[in-house]
């Protein structure tokens, strides 16, 4: 049960994030709430010490710390700088924080330049056409939860969760 909790959970969340993202550029504080009950509700049984928990709780405490900042400049959204913390949590400190970083800037980077191209293009004009597509067209802000989701269901099979997850597989 514990298994299919995570890998049901995370990946489901981080989806919703993404299309939440793309059509109302917004992300929704229930999604961060949801990863963050979700992983106080796993993590007594995935073998973490309490050191080890402490140090995901960290790991969350100083990314909010951090996104909230870059909010208050105005650089990031709310949606995203929740999510971001959220994501941290589950992913501790270590590699998979590292990983996730590193993949959502990357992402965020490609997915953002492909939004500038693609809104000068002569293709928007006529994905304009869908009203879906419409506010994304229009939009100057970049919905980064697209980054954030691909950033963190690439290093999800790193976190300690999912380790604990391959684990049972394998046994």
């Amino acid at each position: 049960m514990i298994a299919a909790i995570i890998m049901v959970v995370f990946p489901f969340a981080m989806i919703f994030a993404a299309l939440s993202d793309i059509f109302t550029m917004t992300i929704g504080n229930r999604i961060s709430a949801v990863l963050i009950g979700a992983f106080l509700l796993v993590a007594p049984f995935i073998g973490l010490s309490w050191p080890e928990f402490g140090m995901h709780l960290a790991a969350f405490a100083l990314v909010l710390t951090v996104t909230f900042g870059l909010f208050a400049t105005g650089t990031m959204g709310g949606g995203d700088a929740k999510l971001l913390a959220a994501t941290s949590l589950w992913m501790g400190f270590g590699p998979a924080l590292l990983d996730y970083l590193l993949l959502s800037t990357v992402a965020g980077g490609a997915f953002t330049l492909f939004l500038v191209f693609f809104r000068k293009s002569t293709l928007a004009v006529f994905a304009g056409e869908v009203p879906i597509l419409r506010r994304m067209i229009d939009e100057k802000d970049v919905p980064y939860g697209v980054a954030l989701a691909l950033g963190g269901l690439l290093a999800f099979p790193e976190s300690p969760a999912m380790l604990w997850v391959f684990e049972r597989m394998a046994a």
